[in-house]
């Protein structure tokens, strides 16, 4: 799993940073994984996938709007 050889290598401790940023990069799976992980991550992971999606959802069409 590229995952627990990527937070070694950055030496990543915090289960809620790890969580948070497999909520953020690998949504549905991610968050999936870092349940497997620990029960905070699990929280952060959820966190991130939800805020990544109401970031989405308001900034998509406001940058269109900048563009048309």
């Amino acid at each position: 799993m590229l995952t627990g050889g990527l937070s070694r290598l950055l030496r990543i401790e915090d289960p809620a940073v790890k969580g948070f940023a497999l909520g953020l990069a690998g949504h549905a799976i991610g968050t999936a994984q870092a349940l497997k992980l620990d029960g905070t991550a699990g929280a952060f992971a959820a966190l991130a996938m939800g805020l990544n999606g109401i970031v989405t959802a308001v900034a998509v069409p406001l940058i269109l709007a900048l563009l048309y």
